[in-house]
């Protein structure tokens, strides 16, 4: 069965429980769904290697390739039932997902369970008793939030019941628990902003703002982003629940979720904020939230799973790794991290695919070295010279690619065609002019970066290779002649990466080669190698791969400038340092530590800029291509007489340093005072 065929069956489902994305079914209602389909749904559970009396609703996804197990053991003893398990399939990727919710303090309810049966079941006029006696009582008038068991009791207690061993009970006025609420100012989240906020500034860094996408703000606060959006002529609108409550939410390319979910303290609501706004996204959901470790956490007054600020706003501090998990298991998606705190979803997989290409490939640098080879033939000659600039042209865009262009990927196919007749004509014209050892290099590059994109994905066990843009299936048939192949390459490399060996031999070696780089020792033996992020793309193949699963995690470099290899724990370090351009001791702002063995992303601050730690060794992390190199390289021979090798110093020290020394730093150079 491929995608069309199970998307036509599910659509041609008539019974189960059905809602705008997905289809509910109990198994015990297969018998009239299609039979391909209740064929189909035992196999899918066999081969992922869940029982049948581990499962007992069916999801069936209307737009995806996807069904999900649902496991409800007290489906027929319980009215409403919480969910133990749910193993999510999704057949484009062949990769399942389980999530355990056996002791889950706020598991997901099931509700309306009669809808889910055949008419004709025993139980069926029972349970929509319970459901009609439910809907009486007023529990589904808030509907967000009844999803899950705290906010279900919690709906039922406002209207004076409770449950009991499934039975609802009538609670006397004197017992009816006093649900004292605090009065959340929610309003005063919402910032004054003077430029684009984090979120809205990586869409423009990877190039969704640049009009060919509609773009819908939830939860805009003030709309100071729409504001600048719509002067750079950007179709850019906006709904907020204080702001701006009268606009429609509308279907967009993208939809922005920034810094929403962490403002609202009921668990529930977050759920169905991100799951509202995925129902208007047509590309790409842009999902952020604040960040914060227990520091910063324990400064306020904790309330239910977050705490109450000063302001009295209510604050949801996440980590890294626990926003990407609440995200993916809301919505059931995978969540590619972009920046700390910053996750986009992509609802279009093929522009998933090219985003996740692109961001690993790397652009062949054509300088011309060698002067025209003499031609046995003057007519080509001529020909070259008359059209020089359009064959030029034509080998700048083979070195992009790393292969010939087919006729639609270079913009001016038909001139060269009129001139020469083809492309396989025009490369070895050009071959004969140029020689064929760029291009073999840029071959290189790009045969590197598929290797690269395809072993980071399945690292993360997603993405699916069935699913990409033209492009992509051109490099593979050039470089690879089948995804097969590609996959086979790219899952061997992956696995190199936990060869400590390797990767220590490797680290070794590219200390001696990158422009700039520090290998340092511990008992003896190397222990880790620390580059800036600009050499990053120069490391070996493997290396780049063990970097880019921990970034995976993280997201893009943008405020860091240092990165640690661990040979031997499989983790990466990030350092950003104030300064690090323009000073020659930058001082430590931010460290982080990515885990990839626990996929765990943890954050270091030095809010104290007198307790920053300097960074005595610039010197060490950059080349000729720093602006500031010579200058760096004469103050650290001057740096070294002053310290006497000491190998840690903060701001503090180096100022009480300097004072004994009767000295001041202005810029590069030290002064008498």
């Amino acid at each position: 069965m491929n995608a069309e065929q199970f998307k036509a069956l599910v659509k041609a489902t008539k019974i189960g429980k059905r809602l705008p994305d997905a289809i509910y079914l109990h198994k015990t209602a297969l018998v009239d769904a299609p039979l391909e389909i209740a064929k189909f749904i035992p196999i899918v559970a066999n081969a992922v290697k869940v029982d049948s009396n581990e499962w007992d609703i069916v999801k069936l996804f209307k737009s995806d390739f996807k069904l999900s197990l649902l496991s409800y053991p007290e489906f027929f003893s319980d009215p409403y039932p919480t969910l133990k398990q749910s193993v999510t399939v999704d057949l484009s990727k062949l990769a399942h997902r389980v999530t355990n919710y056996e002791n889950h303090e706020n598991p997901p309810i099931l509700h309306r369970k009669e809808t889910m049966l055949c008419a004709n079941h025993p139980n069926y006029s029972d349970y929509q008793q319970v459901t009609e006696q439910a809907e009486q009582l007023g529990f589904y008038e808030n509907p967000r939030m009844i999803g899950f068991k705290n906010g279900w009791r919690k709906e039922i207690n406002k209207k004076g019941y409770d449950l009991v061993d499934g039975d609802l009970i009538k609670l006397e006025e004197s017992t009816q628990p006093q649900v004292k609420e605090n009065k959340i100012d929610r309003h005063k989240t919402a910032l004054v902003r003077h430029d684009l906020s984090a979120p809205m500034k990586t869409l423009v860094k990877n190039g969704f703002l640049n009009g060919d996408y509609t773009v819908f703000d939830y939860g805009c606060g003030r709309g100071d982003d729409l504001r600048e959006l719509e002067a750079h002529g950007i179709d850019a609108l906006g709904w907020d629940p204080v702001y701006n409550p009268e606009a429609n939410k509308v279907v967009s390319n993208i939809v922005n979720v920034g810094f929403v979910i962490n403002v609202i303290e009921d668990r529930a609501e977050r759920i169905h904020v991100l799951q509202d706004a995925w129902l208007l996204t047509e590309s790409v959901l842009v999902v952020s939230a604040m960040l914060g470790n227990e520091s910063i956490v324990s400064q306020f007054q904790p309330y239910k799973d977050g705490v109450i600020t000063s302001r009295n706003t209510f604050q949801k501090y996440y980590t890294q790794s626990e926003l990407k998990a609440f995200i993916e298991s809301a919505l059931d998606e995978a969540a590619t991290a972009i920046a700390p705190g910053i996750f986009y979803i992509f609802k279009d997989k093929n522009l998933e695919q090219k985003y996740l290409n692109n961001k690993h490939k790397r652009t062949y640098q054509w300088q011309q070295l060698t002067s025209p080879k003499p031609l046995a033939e003057e007519q080509a000659r001529v020909l070259f010279t008359q059209h020089q600039r359009l064959f030029e042209d034509f080998w700048q865009t083979c070195l992009q690619l790393g292969r010939c262009p087919t006729t639609d990927e270079f913009n001016q196919s038909t001139e060269l065609k009129e001139v020469i007749g083809s492309h396989k004509k025009a490369l070895n014209l050009v071959f004969d002019w140029y020689g064929c050892e760029e291009l073999d290099a840029a071959k290189k590059l790009r045969t590197e970066d598929l290797l690269l994109s395809f072993a980071l994905a399945q690292f993360e066990k997603r993405r699916p290779y069935t699913q990409q843009p033209d492009d992509i299936k051109r490099d593979v048939k050039a470089f690879f002649e089948s995804f097969k192949i590609l996959e086979h390459q790219a899952t061997d490399l992956l696995f190199k990466i936990a060869d400590t060996e390797l990767i220590e031999e490797l680290c070794i070696n590219a200390s001696e080669t990158l422009p700039a780089s520090k290998l340092t020792y511990e008992n003896g033996h190397p222990h880790s190698l620390t580059l800036h992020k600009q050499f990053l793309e120069q490391l070996p193949l493997i290396l780049r791969i063990y970097a880019g699963a921990a970034l995976q995690m993280y997201g893009e470099l943008d405020d860091m400038h240092l990165v640690k290899i661990h040979i031997h724990s499989g983790k990466v370090s990030l350092m950003g340092y104030e300064g690090f351009e323009d000073t020659p001791l930058p001082a430590l702002r931010e460290r982080v530590k990515i885990n990839m063995a626990q996929q765990d992303v943890d954050f270091f601050d030095y809010i104290q800029p007198e307790k920053r730690p300097l960074l005595l060794d610039k010197i060490e992390y950059i080349d000729e291509s720093f602006e500031d190199y010579k200058k760096q390289k004469a103050f650290n021979k001057r740096l070294l007489e002053l310290i006497n090798d000491s190998l840690s110093l903060s701001c503090n020290q180096l100022a009480q340093t300097l004072k004994s020394q009767h000295l001041i730093l202005k810029g590069y150079r030290f002064y008498k005072n």
